[in-house]
This record gives structure tokens, C-alpha cells and sequence, in this order.
């Protein structure tokens, strides 16, 4: 804290000030901040398990966890392999033309549509010209779905429709040209070739949907049949490009296969992109992109061109250590078995019962706040307490992953080849974990269904609307947010915030568009959708009008609004419920030694949930792509609009954390 700076002028620097004069980035982080912090404590919890010894008598889940790390650890094994690994993977897919000259042109059977179906079957992204995923059916969440959205790009959308003379488009060519001469390319057909298939990614961009006109849910829900979806978009044959896909998961896709088509306008544009585009320009976009993402898992000299690209965007100067990159990809690769024995070591079992407790004090304020809205008619209003009623809570790990066998028997069939690459591996596990995702695309949705709850190993929470459910992995029970046994207004103002976060956003811009259920349907009666854009629109308006001092870049207040909204509606349920059980309790005792009372360190916890320090080039692209204000807006924008924060602080009317103008949409 800055016990210098008045609180009712500026709570942030007040709660985080010497935090972020003293904190200095190490080169290997792009920012520090509360979950960075315990994000590198459970690093270091997770390194002790993985880095371990098998033992002969343990499942076969968790030796693969500790086989992966010693894989991923073995660096002079990835040095002597060089290159090869991706040249090798590169011929499997039918060359990159960067790479053969004008010999790629001759005979070459290449086309965008088959080398989808070579990319899932080595275990490469397929989403590079059309992304493709199985998931809930927006209006009915109780079945899956082929979902087919605009492509996933290389760099940013926000700097590719910017073109190449954009500083971080321009570091994106030079990091492809540097990357396909390091593999054998002639720097100058490198230069040439790769401008084509940059353009094309550029036009890719071009053809997508911005992130503001995605926040419109009803507008990403086109179902159609593949019949009627081949008879729109006449460039391939659809029946033939998803069988290709799900080859091996036991599952034939006909042509009345339903699908949903997120964004028409996009197919439009990518046929007519097809048409006019040349096939060589297609495949060194697509073999650029499984270049992109096999280096990283490659030696050191494709790592450093990929580090050179990593510092123009977000300012980071070099990888970090190699153990901590390790445990990352084993946590993200084996989660399930990584989490099961994360929390079997350090999970304690009374964090679940106070954290459930916490969770139903906080969903109860929330209902109080739903009957005292005076904007709300009764229809909206019973369907807004039966949607809060009916959601779903999930803290700190799921029962099975204390069950071997059940674990054991998710992971069956997936075992590394002795002798393989690191790179081979990985792509390895990607495709287990894709055929397994694809094969449960006629099956039922069970909204309880472990493996769908089964990453506790992790510091963050979250909201899913189709499931209207909330999570709290174990991972985010630690630390700064929760501690078990101690005082109520530090875990309220942390973890509390946090936990109203996560239920707000049911009632969010994009979250009130789904009912109880998990259904889009529109639940909400005219005149009080009105009211509620109205208000919502005064918080995309307040956040609109912010700069960040740092970079000096405005705020969007549309890619920000369901943030924004469930941060206000957060803080204002955590501090209901925390009063409520002071009513219910009696008032805790102040910490000794500081001269705050419980209810003002309420406000301290919270704020301090968002302390940090961004190197400027990541707090720019935060900014520019990202769907969460700054901390410090997370702290200002908040509290200034609630008056209990400026009574419980003495804050007079017109100071800069008490403004006459206040917003509310909860």
C-alpha cells in the first residue's frame, strides 16, 4: 500500500502503490500480478510432483505426466534432432513450397480441403483456413453441435487488418521469411512468397467479424444442414471435408447432419478468397502456420525467431526457465492427471466446504439485489431468480479425480512411442485429445459430467453459459484470494469478488441472452431489456472515456462491457454477503498493527486482488485485443460507483472515487 496517497482520490495507487514502484518485471514475464504470483507458486508445487521418479506400480496416467516433463526437459536430445522433426512433418504434409522452389508446383496433388484432413491426422490445428469444433448447441445445451467459425489466425485480427506496415505485422513477415530460410529457403523467394501468403492471412482477417459484433450471441446462431450449407458455400465437397475430420472418432457426418455456421458472411468471403488465390500462396500460408507452432517445441535457433516476434508484441525478452515451461505443457497436455495428483498433495478439504459456503452467501446477496431492482418487471424478474436458483456450482476438483481407475480409464490408449520427438509427441497428444473431443458429438450432455470440471490445477475461475454453472478450481483457493482460516473480509473482498464475478456474468451482455438452461432464448420482457442496455450502455460509456497512463490508449468499452459489468455486480454481492454474515456473526476483530476496520479492509483485499505492472507492450495489446479492463480500472471503475465504498472510506461527493455520476447495472 501508499498510505500517502488518499484513498478517495485514487484507491488503486492507495491499496497497490508501493506494490507497483517496487515490482520489477523479470525478462522472462511479460507482467506480475496477484495471479502471477500464485501462478508461480503452484509451478512449484506442480515441479515436485512431476519431477518425481516413476514408480513401476503407479497408474499409467501419472507416468505419462512425468514421462511428458523428462521429454519436454531432455533439451540435448531437441538440440541433436534440430530441424528435422518439422521437415519431416512438412514432406508428411505435402512440402512447403517456400522451401522446394518451383519443384513444389510440378505434380503436386495439394489442396486447402485434403491438407485439413492431414493436419488432424498428424495432430496439427485444422481451424487454419475454417475453425471446426464440437460443442453445445446454442439453443438446445443438452446436445453437441459442429460449430464452423471464422479462422484462427497467426497474429491478432486488431493488427492484421492494420496491414504490413503495422510494427507488429511487419515483425509477423520478418519472423516467417527468418524462420523458412533458417529451414533451407532462398531469403528472397522467402521475401516474395511469404508477402503473398501474408496477404492472404491479412485478407483472412479482413473476411472475420470483429470481437464487438461477436458479443451479440443470436447473431453467431445460423444452423442449417450440411445439404443446405453445400448448396451455399458450392467449394467443396462438406460431406467429404468433415468425414475427413472425424476419421477415427467411429462417427459418419451425412448431409443432414445439423451444424451451426457462426459467421456466414465469412464462408462467403473465404469461397470467394479460394477463387482468387493461388494454390502455392494457400500452402505456404498453411505450412507456415504448422512452422509457427512446431517451433516452439524445436531447438533453440527456431526458438529465438519466435522470441524476437514474442518481444515486438508483448515486450518479453526471453523464455523462461525451462522447467517452468515444462510443467506449463504437461498441466495444459495431461490435465486431468496432473490435476488428480495436484490435489491429492495439496488441496486441504476444508477450503472446498468454506469456499461452497462463501459461494451460496454471495449467490444469496445476489437475489437480494434482483428483488430490490427497481427497473426489473416481475415476468424478467422471476426468470432472472430462477436462472440465479438453478446455477450450478463446481469448487475445487470433482470426486473421480480420486478415483484411479476412472482416470486410468479416460486416459486408455494413449501411450508415447519410445525414441519419439518432442515435437512428435505433442502432436501425438493433440490428436488423442481432439478424436476424443469429436467422438462425443453424438452423445448427451451431462452438465455434471466430471471430465467437463476436471482442471483443478489452475489460477482462474469461471462462467459457462451453456451450463449455468460457475468454477472454482483448487488452484485459485490459495494465496492472496482464500485461505480457510482466516479473516472473512480478506477472503470476501478476494475470492468473494471473484466469486460474484463469476455468477454476474450469467447477467451479463452476453450472458443474460441464455436462460436457466443454458438455451439462447430471450427471457427478458421489452421494456426491461430497454433499461437494462440503458444501464449497461452508462458502464460501456464510463469504461469508454478511461486511458491507461502508461501506454496512453483508451479503453473499449464494447470488448470490456461483460467484464466491466460482472466486476461491478461482483464487488457489490461480495460486500452484501460479507455484511450479512457480520449480521449473522458478529464483527470480526481488526488486524493488529494497522488501523483499518474490517469493512476497509474489505475494500483493501479486493483492490489488492488487481495490483500489477505490465511491460507497455503487453498492457497495449491487452488493450487492444483483450476483453478485461486493466487492474487499475478493475479497482477504480467499480468502487467509484458504489456508495457504500465511499461511506465506509468518508470519500465526499465530487472526489474522483465518489463522482456524482455513478453507473449500475446490478
Amino acid at each position: 500500500m501508499d498510505l500517502n496517497i488518499e484513498p478517495c482520490d485514487d484507491f488503486y495507487n492507495f491499496a497497490c502503490g508501493q506494490f507497483i514502484r517496487k515490482t520489477s518485471i523479470p525478462d522472462d514475464k511479460v507482467s506480475i500480478n496477484t495471479f502471477s504470483v500464485i501462478r508461480d507458486r503452484l509451478k512449484e508445487q506442480l515441479y515436485t510432483i512431476v519431477s518425481e521418479n516413476v514408480a513401476e506400480n503407479e497408474p499409467e496416467p501419472f507416468k505419462l505426466s512425468k514421462h511428458l516433463f523428462r521429454i519436454c526437459m531432455n533439451k540435448t536430445l531437441i538440440q541433436r534432432n534440430g530441424f528435422q522433426p518439422l521437415l519431416t512433418a512438412l514432406d508428411n504434409l505435402g512440402g512447403w513450397p517456400v522451401l522446394r522452389g518451383s519443384k513444389w508446383d510440378i505434380n503436386s496433388s495439394w489442396s486447402w480441403a485434403k491438407s485439413v484432413g492431414d493436419f488432424r491426422r498428424y495432430g496439427y490445428s485444422t481451424d487454419y483456413f475454417i475453425s471446426l469444433s464440437v460443442g453445445s448447441d446454442l439453443q438446445n445445451s443438452n446436445r453437441r453441435i459442429i460449430t464452423i467459425d471464422q479462422a484462427s489466425l497467426g497474429a491478432n485480427r486488431e493488427y492484421l487488418i492494420k496491414g504490413i506496415k503495422h510494427p507488429i505485422v511487419s515483425a509477423y513477415y520478418r519472423y516467417m521469411v527468418n524462420t523458412a530460410v533458417l529451414l533451407g529457403a532462398n531469403k528472397k523467394r522467402a521475401q516474395q512468397d511469404l508477402l503473398q501468403s501474408l496477404n492472404f492471412e491479412i485478407a483472412l482477417a479482413k473476411i472475420s467479424i470483429p470481437k464487438e459484433m461477436r458479443r451479440n450471441i443470436t447473431g453467431l446462431h445460423n444452423p442449417m444442414t450440411v445439404k443446405e450449407f453445400q448448396q451455399r458455400y458450392p467449394y467443396t465437397d462438406w460431406v467429404e471435408y468433415f468425414n475427413i475430420i472425424f476419421k477415427d472418432t467411429g462417427i459418419y457426418i451425412d448431409e443432414n447432419e445439423i451444424i451451426n455456421v457462426n459467421v456466414p458472411t465469412f464462408m462467403v468471403g473465404l469461397g470467394l478468397l479460394f477463387k482468387n488465390t493461388s494454390k502455392r500462396t494457400l500452402a505456404n500460408y498453411a505450412m507456415w502456420r504448422v512452422s509457427g507452432f512446431s517451433s516452439f517445441f524445436l531447438n533453440d535457433r527456431l526458438r529465438k525467431q519466435q522470441l524476437r516476434y514474442t518481444t515486438v508484441v508483448s515486450g518479453k525478452q526471453q523464455h523462461e526457465p525451462r522447467w517452468k515451461e515444462c510443467v506449463d505443457i504437461v498441466a495444459e497436455s495431461l490435465s486431468i492427471s496432473v490435476g488428480a495428483l495436484y490435489i491429492r498433495k495439496y488441496f486441504h478439504i476444508d477450503s472446498k466446504h468454506t469456499a461452497l459456503d462463501m459461494v451460496n452467501n454471495i449467490k444469496s446477496a445476489f437475489v437480494d439485489i434482483l428483488m430490490s431492482v427497481d427497473w426489473m418487471d416481475e415476468i424478467t424478474r422471476q426468470s432472472a431468480l430462477d436462472k440465479v436458483g438453478s446455477m450450478v456450482a463446481h469448487i475445487g476438483y470433482p470426486d473421480e479425480l480420486m478415483d484411479d481407475a476412472i482416470i486410468s480409464e479416460y486416459y486408455h490408449g494413449l501411450q508415447f512411442k519410445l525414441g519419439e520427438s518432442y515435437l512428435d509427441t505433442i502432436l501425438h497428444l493433440n490428436k488423442f485429445k481432439t478424436t476424443k473431443a469429436f467422438q462425443r458429438l453424438h452423445q448427451i450432455i451431462d452438465k455434471t459430467d466430471w471430465i467437463r470440471h476436471s482442471r483443478p490445477a489452475v489460477v482462474n475461475a469461471f462462467y459457462s453459459s451453456s451450463e449455468n454453472s460457475i468454477r472454482f478450481p483448487a488452484g485459485i483457493l490459495q494465496g492472496h484470494f482464500f485461505s480457510y482460516d482466516r479473516p472473512k473480509y480478506l477472503n470476501y473482498g478476494a475470492i468473494g469478488f471473484v466469486i460474484g464475478h463469476e455468477i454476474t456474468h450469467g447477467f451479463d451482455d452476453k450472458g443474460r441472452q441464455f436462460n436457466k438452461n443454458g438455451n439462447l432464448f430471450d427471457w427478458w420482457q421489452s421494456s426491461t431489456k430497454k433499461a437494462y442496455l440503458e444501464k449497461a450502455q452508462c458502464i460501456n460509456e464510463q469504461y469508454g472515456n478511461y486511458t491507461e497512463p502508461n501506454v496512453r490508449l483508451s479503453l473499449n468499452g464494447v470488448n470490456t462491457l461483460g467484464e466491466n459489468i460482472a466486476d461491478n455486480g461482483g464487488l457489490k454481492e461480495a460486500y452484501y454477503a460479507y455484511q450479512k454474515w457480520v449480521e449473522w456473526n458478529g464483527p470480526e476483530p481488526q488486524l493488529p498493527g494497522l488501523d483499518f476496520t474490517p469493512q476497509q479492509m474489505f475494500w483493501i483485499s479486493a483492490a489488492q486482488t488487481w495490483c500489477s505492472v505490465y511491460r507497455p507492450e503487453t498492457m497495449s495489446k491487452r488493450i487492444t485485443t483483450g476483453v478485461h479492463s486493466p487492474g487499475r480500472f478493475r479497482v477504480i471503475g467499480p468502487m467509484s460507483n458504489m456508495v457504500e465504498f465511499a461511506r465506509d472510506f468518508n470519500c465526499p461527493a465530487g472526489t474522483p472515487m465518489n463522482p456524482v455520476k455513478k453507473c449500475k447495472v446490478w
